[in-house]
């Protein structure tokens, strides 16, 4: 029984020390690509916005609000010439990306200049779905600083040249919650790099370089 116990002791320590590391490698590896300017990123041709929860009204929750804000102040600036909102439209009462999608409209971008991914239902589909269906090179991924290390760590190993606008202008408690969640969505994140997973739904080319309208109305 003593013998049984050290070595449950030893697995769940080394599993905390392997968590541990993994976040600190994510991070350190994140780092020099994520940053907190504007004027401090190179201009890509695409700004991904990663979604998060809308409203039963179909408004923006305050955490998805700034990162379309920030979106949409990079295309101003001429920083991003288009729009993929990738987020959760899995069902027919929820809705994010065209909930995105009519926040941006009302503030005078086209609809030529925004492309929707429905099938972005985590930072992986996002991600995989970007490049893959999508087929997005270079771009800034819109999103707040607790989640930036894992969204580049993701596109940048699938092949994206990725940089990251950390969207912090309000502190989003409890932080310490948020950052345990990060820990065990890295390891998700490793794990779903290295046996290749697929993204929950895959299709056709549809390049962000082309017809914005073949992803809307979906």
């Amino acid at each position: 029984m003593k013998r049984a116990l050290n070595i449950l002791v030893f697995l769940v320590v080394g599993a905390l020390v392997s968590v541990i590391f993994l976040q600190v490698f994510i991070n350190q590896t994140s780092a020099p690509y994520i940053k907190s300017e504007l004027s401090a990123l190179q201009p890509a041709y695409t700004g991904i916005v990663l979604g998060a929860s809308v409203r039963p009204d179909k408004s923006l929750s305050p955490i998805l609000k700034d990162r379309v804000d920030a979106a949409l102040k990079a295309y101003r600036l001429g920083t991003i010439k288009r729009f993929l909102l990738s987020g959760d439209h899995g069902q027919a009462d929820y809705d994010e990306v065209n909930a995105m999608k009519i926040y941006l409209n009302d503030r005078g971008v086209p609809d030529g200049d925004i492309f929707l991914d429905h099938a972005g239902f985590d930072t992986y589909d996002s991600m995989i779905r970007a490049h893959s269906i999508y087929q997005v090179n270079d771009a800034i991924v819109f999103t707040q600083s607790f989640h930036q290390p894992r969204a580049i760590f993701l596109g940048r190993h699938l092949g994206i040249n990725l940089q990251g606008y950390a969207v912090d202008p309000i502190d989003y408690s409890p932080a310490s919650s948020l950052q345990r969640r990060e820990w065990l969505a890295n390891v998700k994140a490793w794990i779903e790099i290295h046996i290749e997973q697929r993204p929950t739904f895959e299709g056709d080319a549809t390049p962000i370089t082309g017809d914005s309208s073949l992803t809307h109305d979906q």
